[in-house]
């Protein structure tokens, strides 16, 4: 599981997310890796409770899309990403290594606007607009094709996701009458209703799990952007510390409790601590209609308007004390 941003956790968490962290160091090199001077040994470290503290998040660039796009949907981690669907390439899939792009099965229903959620190689993409038509559809990928999955029960675009394939979340987005707030569930075979979010939108952004999500940003039924941040447990969606600047088309990642709000209009980066936002690492390239994946701690970011090849790789310093 990822890093708490504070308080104890026992060694092997800290070891094995290093590991990731620091881009699979040796094990006698996790001390220095993490700033931990004493001892050096990683045996003599066993047994010990760590506090792991992050420094100020950055950007860097990685490797560009094949193929540029906006309006696209993403998902998976910042070394496993997944990018789907989008203007003008609507059938494209790619696979992100940590450092190129490779291309993917392609969709059997091009869209754009559409939502994804899960892994690189158990991936869902639903919704969207296919040639000027607001869909219902649901795929799932395997890591090499998509296959059909369950019909959404309400047609939208614009909206977000966020959870597994088999515990996926659906919420805001445009139907055919307009913006609205309906949440639907997955259980890897069909969607069911879920809690309305209190503030109606489209063009929002998720995060997090079914049993705990989050929407963050978007425009309202009236076209105004916003800044309310939502939070579902699973039944119903409860208020949320407000982002420091209202946007729409911008891209989430993270959970509930580490979530990151990427680019947008206007484009910034902010994180929430499951509680409030705070201002993070400037894009190197500001986008909005973008993709993103990953969690707070390494998140990745690609596409955008109009028409951006920019992939761009969030990481957070750690370093960390052991105690006893």
């Amino acid at each position: 599981m990822p890093l708490p941003s504070s308080g104890q956790i026992s060694f092997s968490q800290l070891a094995a997310e290093l590991g990731n962290a620091c881009s699979n160091v040796s094990l006698r090199s996790y001390s220095a890796c993490a700033n931990l001077t004493s001892p050096d040994s990683i045996i003599e470290l066993r047994g010990k409770s760590c506090i792991p503290t992050f420094g100020a998040g950055t950007w860097s660039a990685g490797g560009a899309l094949a193929s540029a796009r906006y309006i696209l949907a993403g998902t998976g981690t910042q070394n496993e990403g997944l990018a789907f669907g989008g203007y003008p390439n609507a059938l494209c899939t790619e696979e992100y290594n940590g450092t190129s792009w490779s291309a993917g099965g392609a969709l059997i229903t091009g869209r754009r606007e559409l939502a994804g959620a899960g892994t690189q190689n158990v991936g869902l993409a639903f919704g969207g607009n296919a040639d000027g038509e607001i869909v219902n559809f649901t795929e799932e990928y395997n890591g090499t094709s998509w296959s059909a999955g369950g019909s959404m029960i309400t047609a939208k675009r614009e909206l977000a996701g966020a959870g597994t394939q088999n515990e996926g979340l659906s919420t805001g987005g445009q139907t055919v009458g307009g913006g609205n707030g309906f949440t639907e569930e997955y259980n890897g075979t069909s969607w069911s209703a879920g809690g309305n979010l209190i503030t109606a939108r489209f063009r929002v952004a998720g995060a997090g799990t079914q049993n705990a999500g989050l929407a963050m940003g978007g425009l309202s039924v009236s076209v105004v952007t916003v800044s309310c941040t939502e939070e579902y447990n699973g039944t119903s969606w409860s208020a949320g510390g407000a982002l420091i600047t209202a946007r729409w088309g911008l891209a989430g990642a993270g959970t509930q409790n580490a979530g990151l709000a990427i680019g947008g209009s206007p484009s910034s980066t902010e994180e929430y601590n499951g509680t409030s936002w705070s201002t993070g690492g400037a894009l190197l390239v500001g986008n909005r209609s973008l993709a993103g994946a990953g969690i707070q701690n390494s998140g990745l970011a690609f596409g955008g308007y109009p028409g951006s090849s920019s992939t761009q790789e969030y990481n957070k310093s750690i370093t960390g004390k052991c105690l006893g």
